[in-house]
């Protein structure tokens, strides 16, 4: 997406965890250390309260962090919720979905690599990865899924809306509006970075505080809609509609057998499998049927 003449080679993997899924970013972390190289760096972004849980995930490229760490200091974590309060701008609170992903564009910003991939605890590895994955004509992909917003999901309009309030876009009124929200997601950290820059000459605050006021936002719209609007308009935008990722989203456990059925539908160009941590699809079998479907070489 960056008007950088060359393919990218060099990627970062981001993941926000904390502590109940400690036992599946460990499952995650050992994908990552199996299917990629050793040049990749693995961020582990964690509450402060469970550093010291997670700490024996760190090793020579996994790098365990603290949510604090990427969050201004005007915004503090309020005792016993999942809530931040933003003193510069304490209405309304900073409910723990929004500070979550304020911290994800800033881990984002921060790298220096041509690629960073947002990858949850609950998602596996398969297959190798590196940052030609998300490139294969020399530029990262976007995805988008054409149309597949409509009335029947009111809160992904909101991030819609959102998105293009903050970028100082006008009003889109469309029956239907893309979707780009994915599971993993590769970013360009050049990208976000200028992204973050126009939500600021756009709303005339810092971006953190821009973003903390909103009551419904998607860290991944913002970023498709500036891509496919903003950049786009200059520049040829290579697209795609595969997350190439096999995804369980259902809150429902999975059995032996519909976990089996699940491993089955991977296709060849699939590099990750998620099964939801809401699902509670219990660990012991996650992990037996992982092994069995991508043994150890």
């Amino acid at each position: 997406m960056s008007s950088s003449p060359h393919t990218p080679k060099s990627i970062a993997l981001i993941t926000p965890s904390y502590g109940p899924d400690l036992e599946l970013c460990r499952d995650l972390r050992d994908s990552v250390l199996r299917f990629t190289s050793t040049s990749v760096e693995h961020f582990i972004i964690v509450p402060r309260a469970d550093r010291s849980a997670f700490s024996d995930l760190s090793g020579h490229r996994t790098f365990v962090r603290e949510v604090d760490e990427f969050l201004p200091k005007s915004m503090m974590k309020m005792p016993k919720v999942n809530v931040w309060l933003n003193i510069r701008w304490p209405i309304p609170p900073i409910r723990g979905w929004i500070a979550q992903q304020i911290v994800k564009l800033a881990a984002a910003a921060s790298m220096t690599t041509d690629v960073v991939l947002l990858i949850d605890s609950d998602v596996i590895l398969i297959r190798p990865v590196d940052a030609e994955s998300f490139s294969p004509l020399g530029q990262v992909q976007l995805f988008e899924a054409i149309g597949a917003i409509d009335g029947t999901l009111p809160r992904h309009r909101l991030w819609h809306a959102a998105a293009r309030r903050l970028l100082g876009l006008p009003r889109l009124e469309a029956d239907l509006l893309p979707d780009y929200v994915c599971w993993p997601c590769a970013w360009e950290p050049s990208v976000v970075r200028q992204m973050l820059g126009r939500v600021e000459s756009s709303t005339g605050l810092p971006w953190q505080t821009a973003l903390a006021r909103e009551l419904h936002f998607s860290e991944m719209i913002l970023y498709g809609v500036f891509v496919r609007e903003i950049l786009g308009v200059s520049m040829p935008l290579t697209l795609t509609s595969s997350m190439r990722c096999v995804n369980h989203f259902d809150e429902t456990a999975l059995t032996r057998e519909s976990m089996k059925a699940l491993l089955r539908s991977v296709g060849r160009t699939d590099f990750a499998v998620m099964v939801s941590a809401k699902s509670e699809t219990p660990l012991d079998l996650r992990r037996e049927l992982f092994r069995e479907f991508c043994p150890p070489a």
